[in-house]
């Protein structure tokens, strides 16, 4: 049966639609020796579809996994400038992974990675605004802190307001639960520069109402459960 191009290409765990089609667009999608067009369709099962010349593999069993990202690893499977990645974390899965959304290299905690694009794709678009709540700890005034639960302009965007517990504090320093609803580049260090705070520790425990499993060690992944697996399609 003849489907999308990108929908295929998505379906075969190289990468999410999007990125598919951003490599069709450039050309580096072919389709029977020929080059592929956005909204091309082909049949996974006759045709002979290539990637950068590389033919693409049929399906592959879907893997799920919970990383709890360690500090001073790169989101990414590869970095030119040859720092730590979280690819060399979960190599013992025997599968290719990709990390689903970003932390920053100075953040650890809860990161889902999946060879499942389409998945990827709905939990990482905009328009879909998947919760992701943080712990975060800061020093500076802490008369300051209701202000990060104010709406603010982060790189000309207003983002919208975050939800901010006080979990303990001391002196000038505190520990935050910070529950945000955009998943923009650091925006969480980017809302407490802008009202004058260092940020000394920050974790990522849940996405959604998926929680950083507390057994989990710094740097080990497990498995996803097929009901968190469900749930996440769900969002």
């Amino acid at each position: 049966m003849k489907e999308r191009v990108q929908k295929i290409i998505a379906q075969s765990g190289l990468c999410s639609r999007r990125m598919a089609e951003n490599l069709i667009l450039q050309g580096k999608v072919t389709i029977n020796g020929r080059k592929a067009t956005i909204g091309a369709h082909a049949d996974p099962t006759r045709d002979h579809i290539c990637v950068d010349g590389k033919p693409l593999h049929g399906k592959e069993q879907k893997r799920y996994l919970m990383l709890y990202k360690p500090r001073g690893f790169v989101t990414t499977m590869k970095d030119e400038r040859g720092r730590k990645n979280v690819s060399q974390l979960v190599k013992k899965c025997n599968c290719r992974v990709y990390p689903v959304g970003r932390l920053d290299v100075d953040s650890e905690g809860l990161l889902i990675m999946t060879n499942d694009g389409e998945l990827t794709q709905r939990l990482t678009h905009p328009s879909h605004e998947v919760t992701k709540t943080y712990a975060v700890t800061i020093r500076g005034n802490l008369e300051n802190i209701p202000k990060l639960s104010e709406p603010m302009d982060i790189d000309g965007y207003t983002i919208r307001p975050a939800d901010v517990f006080i979990m303990n504090q001391k002196e000038n320093q505190a520990r935050l639960q910070i529950r945000i609803h955009e998943g923009r580049n650091r925006q969480i260090r980017k809302m407490c520069e802008q009202c004058g705070f260092s940020v000394h520790r920050l974790k990522r425990i849940s996405v959604g109402k998926l929680d950083l499993d507390s057994s989990l060690a710094v740097g080990k992944w497990r498995d996803l459960t097929q009901n968190e697996i469900s749930y996440l399609r769900s969002l």
